[in-house]
């Protein structure tokens, strides 16, 4: 139904930024919310940030709050995740996710990426 595509995941020093993309396809006029989620090796995914379509109201996890940004852009379908101020806490694998639905949680989104790497060096 939705395609999704992460990029723009690298190598960082801690106290850098990177910003990545999460690029739509398919049919996205539906889509509810989007929403960003994080796995480190060996830990459980976990929820990072998620964004409204329509209305651009947005929600963080504690853990990256005041560090990252989620934003989308409607013309190119795409769902930016600017993430400041990083720390080797933040290494991981960066999905973004999709849905329709308002109601569903984030782990239960239909729609889901490959992920991107993200690494943060001391």
């Amino acid at each position: 139904q939705v395609q999704l595509v992460e990029s723009g995941g690298g190598l960082v020093q801690a106290g850098g930024s990177l910003r990545l993309s999460c690029a739509a396809s398919g049919r996205t006029f539906s889509t509810y919310y989007v929403a960003w989620s994080r796995q480190a090796p060996g830990k459980e995914r976990e929820f990072v940030a998620r964004i409204a379509w329509s209305s651009g109201s947005t929600s963080y996890a504690d853990s990256v709050k005041g560090r990252f940004t989620i934003s989308r852009d409607n013309a190119k379908k795409t769902v930016y995740l600017e993430m400041n101020s990083l720390k080797p806490e933040d290494t991981a694998v960066y999905y973004c996710a999709g849905d329709s639905s308002p109601f569903r949680t984030w782990s239960a989104y239909g729609d889901w990426g490959q992920g991107t790497q993200v690494t943060v060096s001391s």
